[in-house]
């Protein structure tokens, strides 16, 4: 995960196109929208263990190509667009990237056993003097 934003801009090629929704003249005019490429499979960012990974995890993200593709088109503006895809890009690889630490096998401590079972016996307790004596 040691990638920085600049070591990412080297790997990426943009592509720029008109958006559509609303948007008036604007989106009939200006290329706002940005799609983001990066290969994977040939990245020198990544070791051999990591394209697995990412591969694996982003496998719906990414096409038979092993291209990775984000495309944004939320403002009017293809700078921002831009902007936002590439941290876009860089939450999703370190997601994906993230290896959770593994979870050490512990017992509970007596305190909490001890605590446990008194709330266990107030409880009994409890329900026994609900019932009604039979004798009476």
């Amino acid at each position: 995960m040691n990638f920085s934003k600049e070591d990412l801009l080297k790997e990426i090629t943009f592509k720029t196109s008109r958006s559509g929704g609303k948007g008036g003249q604007n989106v009939n005019k200006v290329s706002s929208k940005v799609e983001l490429n990066i290969d994977i499979r040939s990245s020198a960012l990544f070791s051999e263990e990591q394209k697995a990974l990412l591969l694996f995890k982003l496998s719906n993200k990414i096409n038979s190509n092993g291209i990775l593709q984000i495309i944004t088109e939320e403002d009017r503006s293809q700078l921002v667009n831009k902007e936002r895809g590439i941290e876009k890009l860089i939450v999703l690889l370190r997601a994906a990237l993230h290896q959770p630490k593994t979870r050490k096998a512990t017992r509970p401590g007596k305190a909490v056993i001890e605590k446990r079972l008194k709330h266990k016996r107030a409880t009994a307790l409890r329900k026994i003097n609900r019932k009604k004596d039979l004798w009476d």
